[in-house]
């Protein structure tokens, strides 16, 4: 349904495309991967027909409609309510529903037998037609729909389009390129102003969605659970993978052993080549051998290691003591005007424990962490810091404080004395700071750039409590899991905010929800979070029935004797329930079990063949050991992992059990 075909750009000295041809076939849910500058939205704006190249580069079929949305806001015209704007949607519709209107008052006018009649009965046919295969008749149903599960309430409605923010602006956007329900859906960074139940709700309508997609987003969840191929753009070329984010991941790194292996060979081959070259050089008798060699250097196509292979990691240092409770929160008020962003919020955090904060758009999260930070007064309650509590903290003005008049490297360096020069460049590096970018003055960098290093300055301020407001903002995929890394294994304790699942779900133990004025903990982690709501809101509590009352003079065994057999029967349902909670749980958990027994002895068979020097004469076999032993580690690691999660959920569902048991 469209192609790129040949597609090459080059900016200065750095080639963006180099001979690009791919293709979008119907149907497929494609994510758009590479580091940061690799030229994905160059890419996606060429596909929509926002940036234009040579005749012939792009093609597409006939009659099919695409919605780009990109990351810019575009500016809605005044006079317009939001639901208003959302109905431009159905534009075309409503313009043959407005000449349908005006054919039939003209029909109503004319007598049959004048000579335009027909013609005017033909066009009402048509007409009544094409709208019948439209979707104007439940088009208010649909705006409604769409509208609210991006965030919107049925109050805004009415509101003029453009007194929302930027962030709401964009909402608008994306919901107006859903209701057209285009052939081909190109979307950069739909995720980056949605709430969590935004993200979730996007996500259950895009899995529905029939037509083709191409996408691009940071948000590895959303990827995984929308994609069935990725493409891959690093270092001008495109890669096609099948499968979602996560098995792209497992392939590259198989087919990057291969290249790396190609590579080394090659650069073997190019060191000989030149140690000959430089060694008969001067020797006329060998002038036509140095000659034959060093064209034959000139025909070779240099092979070339993707940018994520210079894989960059840092770990924290070790937090500063402190005692066992780092925060208690107690009674806390907080209010604008008139409205109340939380009232009576009251909840403890211990050292090491790690606490997710998460809500829709405009719950109080960020007015929350300010306040934990010092940076604005709540309106009464306490927050008592524990002992030796150091608190560091990155919010999204932050970047606006940074010393213009300073490098990035000084920037850093002015921050935390006792780290060496190598370790600030590998923190810098892991935000995507490589090489001359660290001698770049602030004053020079985009909004993103000094986000990026406004968290990197956070992160090199020695504490033992870090608060961060949507860190991941402007970070890749890469560098999101460099961070991801070095917070699970932090042991200080830390309090964020992020809508990015993927990111914080491996490293909270605890999520902090704020709806309606009011905080509610679950004690686990974002996937805990989602399926214990998801299932509170799927199944409504039935509503508590009332006990008859007695008749006058009833025996009071008979009273008691009911009430028991009342007791055992509601005990009898709660186990029913408890089982068909963690029945599956269990399954799964002894399968993750089995696998394991299988795959550790499988893995020292492994380590003690790959540890004979002989082995390595068999550069094949070698290889291909190698490529068992890397994926049976991933496999591990990935079941372990699994295992953890749901003997995590099962203790969990255990301990809710006791406490109504209790109750």
């Amino acid at each position: 349904m469209l192609a790129i075909n040949q597609l090459s750009i080059q900016f200065g000295s750095k080639q963006l495309f180099k001979n690009v041809s791919v293709r979008v076939h119907p149907g497929e849910k494609i994510g758009l991967v590479g580091v940061n500058g690799a030229g994905k939205s160059t890419l996606l704006k060429i596909m929509a027909g926002v940036k234009h190249v040579d005749d012939g580069i792009l093609a597409r079929s006939k009659n099919i409609s695409v919605g780009y949305l990109p990351q810019e806001i575009t500016a809605f015209p005044p006079g317009r309510t939001l639901f208003q704007e959302a109905e431009t949607a159905f534009a075309e519709a409503l313009s043959l529903q407005k000449e349908l209107d005006q054919v039939n008052q003209d029909l109503g006018r004319i007598p049959p037998e004048d000579p335009g009649f027909a013609d005017l009965l033909h066009r009402q046919g048509d007409l009544q037609h094409r709208l019948d295969q439209s979707d104007i008749f439940t088009m208010e149903s649909q705006i409604e729909r769409i509208l609210l599960g991006l965030g919107f309430s049925q109050s805004d409605f009415s509101k003029d389009s453009i007194s929302f923010s930027g962030g709401w602006l964009m909402r608008l956007m994306l919901a107006k390129i859903l209701l057209a329900k285009p052939d081909l859906l190109l979307l950069d960074e739909p995720t980056n102003h949605l709430d969590i139940e935004s993200l979730t709700w996007l996500e259950e309508f895009l899995q529905n969605h029939r037509g083709a997609m191409v996408m691009i987003s940071h948000d590895r969840s959303f990827l995984d659970n929308l994609t069935t191929v990725t493409w891959e753009i690093s270092l001008g070329e495109l890669t096609v993978y099948k499968g979602n984010y996560s098995k792209y991941l497992v392939d590259k790194a198989n087919r990057m052993i291969i290249k790396r292996a190609a590579y080394e060979n090659q650069q073997a081959m190019i060191d000989q080549t030149m140690k000959f070259v430089d060694r008969f050089r001067s020797k006329a008798s060998k002038a036509t051998q140095v000659q034959s060699r060093l064209k034959q250097l000139e025909k070779i196509e240099l092979i070339e290691l993707d940018e994520t292979e210079n894989s960059i990691a840092f770990r924290f240092p070790p937090s500063p003591p402190s005692g066992r409770t780092m925060l208690e929160i107690e009674g806390l008020h907080k209010q604008f005007g008139e409205q109340p962003v939380f009232n009576n919020l009251s909840f403890s955090l211990q050292r090491g424990e790690k606490l997710a904060v998460l809500g829709v758009n405009g719950a109080g999260k960020s007015t929350l962490v300010k306040i934990l930070a010092g940076l604005i007064p709540p309106d009464s309650g306490t927050i008592r810091k524990g002992h030796n509590v150091a608190i560091s903290y990155f919010g999204q003005h932050q970047a606006q404080e940074l010393d213009p008049r300073f490098t990035v490297l000084e920037t850093l360096s002015h921050v935390n004395n006792e780290m060496s020069v190598t370790q600030t460049r590998s923190l810098l590096g892991a935000f995507l700071f490589r090489g001359d970018d660290v001698d770049k003055k602030v004053a020079v960098l985009s909004g993103g750039e000094k986000s990026r290093v406004a968290l990197a300055k956070m992160i090199a301020t020695p504490a033992n409590l870090l608060i961060l407001d949507e860190p991941t903002n402007h970070l890749d995929i890469q560098s999101q899991e460099v961070l991801q890394e070095a917070m699970r294994q932090y042991d200080g304790s830390i309090i964020v905010v992020s809508h990015n699942r993927y990111f914080a779900n491996s490293f909270v133990s605890k999520v902090l929800e704020i709806k309606n004025s009011h905080g509610t903990i679950f004690d686990g982690n974002i996937d805990y979070y989602l399926h214990k709501t998801h299932a509170e809101s799927a199944a409504a509590p039935p509503k508590s029935a009332v006990a008859p009352k007695s008749k006058p003079g009833a025996p009071v065994q008979e009273k008691q004797t009911k009430k028991g057999k009342e007791s055992r029967k509601l005990q009898a349902e709660m186990r029913q329930q408890k089982n068909r909670e963690i029945g599956p749980l269990k399954k799964n958990v002894e399968r993750y079990e089995q696998e394991i027994d299988q795959l550790e002895p499988r893995k020292s068979q492994l380590e003690q063949a790959m540890a004979d020097p002989e082995l390595y004469k068999d550069q094949d076999r070698f290889a291909e050991l190698n490529n068992e032993y890397t994926a049976l580690g991933r496999k591990l690691k990935k079941t372990y992992a699994d295992w953890e999660q749901d003997q995590a959920k099962i203790e969990a569902i255990e301990a809710r059990f006791a406490e109504e048991c209790e109750e």
